[in-house]
């Protein structure tokens, strides 16, 4: 309906005013499944806790005397430096390897193929007692010229390779296998140019590998690097085959005397307990470290992590800012 003005024109009454919004209540999603798990497995945990405290079987007062017995003391010292030595052996021989692999020599190739071969498709138990009982094969190490009889330097093996020894060589050749290829992933996931523009700036290639390519390369060798040292860690335990006086050894000691298997095989896992958490500190750091660039999600470490989803969950649970109504 329209009405008349005295100018003779048409106006059209005022629409009706537009009723005002309701205010929305955002309702977060509830989910009832995790809740239920969550309480499910927090009661297992809780019970099978209790079920191991109460057990009179564990000997918790043989525990208690040995976490901290001078043997044990001297295994850890063994396994600590065993995994300190045989990973520097690892790393320095696995870059070589890693060279070795990505070199156009097709000599240097083959041989570091040849050798990640050989210590990744033999088992590391395999290898340890292999070096342990290599005077059965070689009774004497000799230095000097082959085949002749001008022989420098010559020595029994058993007493050269003792059995701490034996299991160095060990672990740090086949760790130098795992090493090699970690490295080679890390070098090759660099992007070819950089390589390109140190070089036409007069870079050599040793100083472009040290400054450009492995620095850049980190990023990616550090994860994979940081858990073969904990598996490092666990794995001087198969040295006690050959009685290399580790954590392990020492345990295997005690037991063969006082018949106290379980007891002191917990023993052995409190303390392996307490290195790998200690190791995983230092490695989160260092992933952190070489990680900055990336997404902060990614560079983050665990406890940011927990808190940014903490907020996440606080900032969606949050009731929803009502606007004034009009």
């Amino acid at each position: 309906m329209t009405a008349t003005t005295p100018a003779g024109t048409l106006k059209s009454p005022p629409a009706p005013a537009a009723p005002a919004p309701e205010t929305l209540t955002a309702v977060p999603v509830r989910h009832w499944g995790r809740w239920i798990a969550a309480a499910a497995a927090a009661t297992a945990l809780v019970g099978l806790v209790g079920s191991l405290a109460g057990n009179k079987n564990l000997h918790w007062d043989i525990v208690g005397r040995y976490v901290f017995a001078d043997l044990v003391f001297s295994g850890l010292v063994t396994t600590l430096w065993l995994t300190a030595a045989a990973m520097a052996i690892g790393l320095g021989l696995g870059v070589l390897v890693a060279v070795m692999r990505l070199s156009s020599n097709p000599v240097l190739r083959a041989l570091g193929t040849a050798f990640v071969w050989i210590f990744r498709s033999t088992p590391l138990l395999v290898q340890i007692i292999f070096w342990g009982y290599a005077g059965a094969l070689y009774q004497h190490v000799l230095i000097g010229v082959p085949f002749t009889h001008i022989t420098f330097l010559r020595a029994d093996t058993n007493a050269l390779l003792t059995p701490t020894v034996a299991a160095l060589l060990a672990l740090g050749l086949n760790e130098a296998a795992y090493a090699s290829e970690i490295v080679r992933a890390g070098i090759q996931s660099v992007d070819p140019g950089q390589t390109e523009a140190a070089h036409s700036l007069g870079m050599r290639p040793s100083l472009t590998t040290r400054r450009i390519v492995l620095p850049q390369a980190m990023r990616v060798i550090i994860p994979p690097l940081g858990n073969e040292t904990i598996n490092m860690l666990k794995m001087t335990a198969l040295v006690s085959v050959i009685s290399a006086h580790d954590l392990m050894s020492n345990i295997q000691d005690v037991y063969a005397q006082n018949y106290q298997v379980i007891p002191m095989l917990v023993v052995a896992s409190i303390w392996y307990l307490i290195l790998v958490t200690a190791l995983s500190l230092p490695q989160s750091w260092l992933e952190r470290r070489y990680g900055r660039g990336l997404a902060p999600s990614a560079a983050a470490g665990p406890l940011q992590r927990l808190v940014a989803g903490a907020r996440l969950s606080l900032s969606r649970t949050a009731p929803a800012p009502t606007g004034p109504k009009g």
